[in-house]
This record gives structure tokens, C-alpha cells and sequence, in this order.
């Protein structure tokens, strides 16, 4: 073996997985969280954390999902590359089809790649840019008066757009609460909303908008100046989205829930969607997003994640918008205060902040550049 064949698999022994740890944790809410797309108050708030470990002592942490189905199939990881990202990739697919969602493992996975080679991952990912901007999500359902009053706090700090809610039972008085936020702010704030059609809850049966629901609120949000109606029909109904595409100038967006890229495809080849949000933390991680991303630019439509996990997840997919993408805004979850940074992001040790522009600064830190909160991970540990 020549010099540089014995420092390349020296290089590839310093890097092998040994261990996954999956650890869940709870933090009580109180006051609870009326979250709009929940009927159930929340008075929990519940994180998973991965930690994948290599022999060279190197750790990449991840969050997101539960990982429900992935006991007993460490073994498939363990021993292996730790950069052999694309490997790992098709091995968590086939654990999503047979149990459960577990791309918290690829984002892990990603964080433990930026550390062996000393690059913030949005540099990985393609270097395209080292900030994001970001959109206020708020998450709950307040009265008109209130709700002027929120996207005005959102504009004095420095985010561009809102996204606002709607579940209020009657479309109608949704559209009281946008029509209050227009007339306080203007034109000097963007407006999104998520009409929260596309998915439930489990105890939640009641039925998503069909066509006609979906088209007269689309005329609204039209003379409201909306930018894009989010989910607001079935995630199933593609002829729905579709055509409710080709009715309105409002752009339509969705994807936060599909689970498969080839669902992904469809919607996009399909002419379903202006914009595609699914979320790395959820769906496909990093690496399957990334060919989303990728088809959705070839296909001239806008890729935004959904990001509504915590601020690992949005740390996440912050790099992977930053590193790949020219989208608009990403999502950021905040709606003080019911849902404020020490909630969100209570597993990290410095909250993700956005700056006086609404920026998110990626940083030059190795992986995705977040520290746990050990202390306080330890105390809320459950299960």
C-alpha cells in the first residue's frame, strides 16, 4: 500500500460510527400552548435527540421526529463510514417504509459530517449563501385587535413577512383576523397563511375544505395582497391543488407532511404547487431534501422548508436553504408569548436568534454550529 492509500484508510478508520443514542425529553408547558392546528391544549412540549458517536471521538446531534421503529437497528450503522451519507440515507428510507420516520438520524449524521471535515454545513451543502432570512410563524389563533397588534411587533423586529393562521371554524372570521393585520401594517409586511387543510391530528376528524371552500378564500386572500396560501386542501387532492393552481394569481404551497420524495415528485411534475415546504427534520433529512430542493428549482417553483420542530430543526434546515437555495424567507417559529425561544430551542444552549433585518447568520461554526443544553436535558429526560 502506497503513502497515500495508507493516509486515506487511516482517514476512514478515524471516522467510524460507534454508537447512536436516541434520548427523549419533555418540558412543561405553562400556561399551555393553544397551537391552531391542535384542538388539545399543549402543556408539553416533547424533543428527541440523536447523537451519533465516531471512533475519533467526534459527535453529531440531531432532532426532529421520535424515532419511533429505530431500536434494534443500530447495528446497521454502527461500524460503518460515517461520511457515507447517500449509504445511510437508503437504509433510513427502508426502516421509514417498514416503521416509523427517523431523519433525525440524518441530521446527526450531517452535523458529525461537518465536524470530521471542519465546514459549517450549508458550505457542504453548496456554499451558496451564509444567511438566511426568516418569516415570523405564528402559531396561534388570536382575536382581530390582537392579531393587528402581533404582525405590527413582527415588523418593529425586523422580519419581513407573517405567516397567520387560520382554524377558527368559519373561514370567514379567519379572514377578519388577516384583513385587521392588513390594515395596521400596509404593504410594509409580507403576508402568508396556513390554512391548516392538508393533515389532522389524531382525535381531530373533521373534514379538510373541498374545491369551492378553497377557491372562495383564495378570492380573498387575493384582494388582501397574500403572498401564498399554504395547504389549503387535502395533501391527497392533487387535481384539487391543481386547479385550485389555475384559479388564482395566490400561490399555493404545501408538502410540510408528505412523506415520500416520489409524492414530491408528482406534486411538482404535476403543476400542484408555487411553493414546496417539506421539512428535513421529518421527511427524507437533509439528504433526501436536497433532491427535493434540486427538482423543485429545476421546475422554476420556490423551496421553503416547514420548519416547525425546534431550533435544531430550523438550524437544519436554515443550512440546507442557505447552502442550496434562493428561497424568499425560511420559517421561523415565534409567537410570543405563547411560543418564545426559551420553549422552542430549550435543548440548545444558545437559542437560534434572527438579527434586526430578520436574518439568520449560518456561521462558520463546523456542522450545523448548535451546543446541547446537557443540564437541562438531563432534568426533563423521560421514557
Amino acid at each position: 500500500m502506497n503513502a497515500l492509500a495508507e493516509q486515506h484508510a487511516g482517514a476512514a478508520a478515524e471516522h467510524r460510527i460507534t454508537a447512536i443514542e436516541v434520548t427523549h425529553h419533555r418540558l412543561a408547558l405553562q400556561p399551555p400552548f393553544h397551537a391552531s392546528w391542535d384542538t388539545k391544549p399543549r402543556v408539553h412540549f416533547d424533543a428527541t435527540i440523536v447523537r451519533v458517536r465516531a471512533d475519533s471521538g467526534l459527535v453529531g446531534f440531531g432532532s426532529g421526529d421520535l424515532m419511533v421503529g429505530f431500536a434494534g437497528h443500530e447495528p446497521l450503522f454502527v461500524g460503518e463510514d460515517a461520511l457515507a451519507l447517500e449509504r445511510h440515507y437508503r437504509v433510513l428510507a427502508n426502516i421509514d417504509f417498514h416503521y416509523g420516520r427517523c431523519w433525525p438520524l440524518d441530521l446527526a449524521l450531517w452535523d458529525l459530517a461537518g465536524k470530521i471535515t471542519g465546514q459549517p454545513c450549508w458550505k457542504l451543502l453548496g456554499g451558496l449563501a451564509g444567511r438566511v432570512r426568516a418569516y415570523a410563524s405564528s402559531g396561534t389563533l388570536r382575536d382581530p385587535g390582537a392579531m393587528a397588534e402581533c404582525g405590527e411587533r413582527m415588523l418593529a423586529q425586523g422580519f419581513p413577512a407573517l405567516k397567520i393562521r387560520f382554524h377558527r371554524g368559519d373561514w370567514r372570521d379567519d379572514i377578519r383576523a388577516l384583513e385587521a393585520v392588513r390594515a395596521r401594517v400596509g404593504g410594509r409586511l409580507a403576508l402568508l397563511v396556513d390554512c391548516n387543510q392538508g393533515w389532522r391530528m389524531p382525535w381531530d376528524t373533521a373534514a379538510p375544505w373541498s374545491l369551492k371552500d378553497a377557491i372562495a378564500v383564495a378570492r380573498e386572500l387575493e384582494r388582501l395582497d397574500v403572498h401564498w396560501m399554504e395547504e389549503p386542501l387535502h395533501r391527497a387532492d392533487h387535481a384539487g391543488l391543481r386547479a385550485l393552481r389555475q384559479a388564482t394569481g395566490v400561490r399555493i404551497a404545501g408538502g410540510e407532511m408528505t412523506r415520500q420524495l416520489s409524492e414530491f415528485r408528482d406534486l411538482i411534475a404535476g403543476g400542484c404547487l408555487d411553493v414546496v415546504q417539506p421539512d428535513a427534520a421529518l421527511v427524507g433529512g437533509v439528504t433526501g431534501l436536497r433532491r427535493v430542493a434540486l427538482m423543485a428549482q429545476e421546475h422554476f417553483l420556490t423551496f421553503t422548508p416547514h420548519t416547525w420542530t425546534n431550533g435544531m430543526g430550523v438550524t437544519a434546515n436554515a443550512h440546507l436553504t442557505g447552502g442550496l437555495c434562493d428561497a424568499p424567507w425560511l420559517e421561523y417559529p415565534y409567537d410570543p408569548p405563547e411560543w418564545g425561544l426559551e420553549r422552542r430551542d430549550f435543548m440548545m444552549t444558545e437559542p437560534l436568534r434572527v438579527d434586526a433585518g430578520g436574518w439568520i447568520d449560518l456561521g462558520n461554526a463546523p456542522g450545523f454550529g448548535y451546543a446541547l443544553n446537557e443540564e437541562l436535558l438531563a432534568r426533563t429526560r423521560c421514557g
